[in-house]
């Protein structure tokens, strides 16, 4: 049943996570994101990952979704470090 939860609750987070992306791809701006929070829920994942190799091993079904998770995150991640350029050279330009 544990097991069961956990998924559900890793199903339910992960399912955000494409619509954050989506509006990270977008907006092509870094403001409202948060880096430091970014990174925190890559920690947890992180976390997550490292419970289920220590518990059940490699073969941990809850591997899937924490690392699909995992990879959503890092993609937003990603995108963040890509706004924060479009929002440097943005600015460069409205200075000049």
């Amino acid at each position: 049943m544990v097991k069961i939860l956990e998924t559900i609750m890793l199903i339910c987070f992960g399912a955000a996570w494409p619509f954050s992306i989506v509006k990270s791809w977008k907006a092509r701006t870094a403001k409202g994101k948060s880096l430091g929070f970014l990174l925190v829920i890559l920690v947890g994942y992180i976390a997550g990952i490292a419970k289920v190799i220590f518990s059940d091993g490699l073969g941990g079904f809850l591997l899937i979704p924490y690392s699909i998770n995992f990879a959503m995150v890092a993609c937003d991640a990603c995108l963040y470090f890509r706004n924060a350029r479009l929002d440097r050279e943005n600015n460069s330009f409205s200075k000049a």
